[in-house]
């Protein structure tokens, strides 16, 4: 275990002190959609969320109804056979997370610095990312997958973002029926401004955004005729999806199939292969996927003992720890209300 100790990093004593500066704060997007589900504590580590089918779907196919003219006439003085409805039960089991932070007595005691406190608040952001990351590891898991360049595999993908896989994604969407996430918005009177209309809301790497712009007719944020964007990174709109970016959604590096050198080609230099990077949007509908966590006070615990306690293990008091631990876990509904978009990305 490391431990944070006065020779980890030097100190700026006999130096003029800048001020701290303020370090990268996390992007959480996953986090602002899907169904949030709190479990009570001691009631289980399993939750089951439950659909009812429509007349006709199947647990394999669970947005399309058959209802058709023939199978609902009524013959004269006979009562039609009775029915039932089935369920669709999708079962997910909490999982525990947590790391620890470590620093010696002689930090606490003699460093200028408050390192504790640098800490305990590093804590806090960084298992709020790792939420981020479980929900992103799921969702790219998604099996609606779409390839774009009109390919049907991974290892073909050799073209950047296009409008025709964007609306490829969309028409399997609208198909089965998922709910839009955004409402329409309508123009102001500012000069320039335009209406958007309501949306799924597609999710990508930070490295797309030029892709993106290159859409014909993308609207960015500023010209969104009543500003109300949906999330701090949303960067703007066309035809049926609001764009969010973050740095977080790393590519898989050269997993794409040999690109042209206008495309990113490999994530180290010297690739032999000129494969490229595959870059997956996650598009997302209402409630196509969700998230659970321990409800309660004790939901996530973030534990601080100073160095100077003293204890049975440390009887001098020499060292200090932070802890951080919760139960959480993030599952995918539906797969078909919900699409993954992969691509190469356009090198600048």
């Amino acid at each position: 275990m490391t431990t944070q100790v006065m020779a980890t990093q030097a100190q700026r004593i006999g130096k003029l002190k800048g001020e701290i500066l303020a370090h990268v704060m996390p992007v959480e997007v996953f986090g602002k959609f899907g169904v949030k589900k709190p479990m009570p504590k001691n009631s289980s580590e399993t939750v089951v969320f439950r659909r009812w089918l429509p007349k006709g779907a199947t647990s394999a196919s669970p947005n399309l109804w058959s209802v058709s003219d023939s199978a609902h006439r009524l013959s004269e003085g006979e009562t039609p056979v009775a029915e039932a409805i089935s369920a669709q039960d999708i079962t997910v089991s909490l999982v525990e997370y947590g790391f620890v932070y470590r620093w010696s007595n002689r930090v606490e005691d003699l460093y200028e610095d408050d390192v504790p406190s640098e800490i305990k608040r590093m804590a806090g952001e960084r298992m709020g990312l790792l939420l981020e990351m479980i929900r992103w590891g799921q969702l790219k898991a998604c099996t609606n997958v779409f390839y774009a360049g009109g390919v049907t595999a991974r290892l073909s993908v050799v073209s950047a973002l296009t409008a025709a896989v964007l609306r490829k994604a969309s028409r399997s969407l609208q198909v089965n029926q998922a709910p839009k996430v955004t409402s329409i918005l309508s123009a102001s009177a500012g000069v320039g401004t335009q209406p958007i209309e309501s949306a799924f809301v597609a999710v990508c790497h930070t490295d797309q955004e030029y892709d993106i712009r290159q859409l014909t007719g993308f609207v960015h944020v500023s010209e969104y005729g009543t500003r109300q964007t949906i999330h701090e990174n949303e960067l703007g709109s066309w035809e049926n999806f609001r764009f969010i970016t973050s740095p977080h959604l790393t590519p898989a590096l050269s997993t794409c199939g040999a690109v042209a050198a206008t495309l990113l080609a490999g994530g180290v230099a010297g690739n032999s292969s000129n494969a490229g990077d595959t870059y997956s949007m996650i598009v997302l509908s209402q409630d196509c996927f969700g998230d659970v966590a321990l409800r309660g006070k004790n939901a996530m615990k973030v534990n601080s003992f100073a160095a100077s306690d003293a204890s049975k293990e440390d009887p001098l008091g020499q060292r200090g720890l932070i802890g951080a631990q919760t139960y959480f876990t993030a599952v995918r509904l539906n797969d078909l209300q919900m699409a993954v978009i992969e691509s190469a990305c356009s090198y600048l």
